[in-house]
């Protein structure tokens, strides 16, 4: 059974941090390539950061250098560590591997975690 647990949203001011966790099921997680992705309203998801088993990471443009990527693969867990947000980094966060597990023939997604980050 897949499992993504998305926490640790919340509202922040510009220039804060927040550190994000996803508890996946171990089926697809010792396995595969795990991402952070992101939704902001009226905008596409896109994906923002991964890591690969072995722990090497990429991370889109506008997150580099503030944001990281880990993961725990005893726990099952992959983490996001934010700094200096910004109010274009507001979106519903959501984690998965990469690209994204597909159930039943769709792509299957957690319910995400909601950054908010405004004065």
């Amino acid at each position: 059974q897949v499992q993504l647990v998305e926490s640790g949203g919340g509202l922040v001011q510009p220039g804060g941090s927040l550190r994000l966790s996803c508890a996946a099921s171990g089926s697809i997680f010792r396995i595969t390539v795990m991402g952070w992705f992101r939704q902001a309203p009226g905008k596409e998801r896109e994906l923002v950061a991964s890591i690969t088993t072995g722990g090497n990471t990429n991370y889109a443009d506008s997150v580099m250098g503030r944001f990281t990527i880990s993961r725990d693969n005893a726990k099952n867990t992959v983490y996001l560590q934010m700094k200096s947000l910004k109010p274009e980094d507001t979106a519903v966060y959501y984690c998965n591997t990469e690209p994204p597990v597909v159930v039943n023939g769709y792509p299957y997604w957690g319910q995400g975690t909601q950054v908010t980050v405004s004065s």
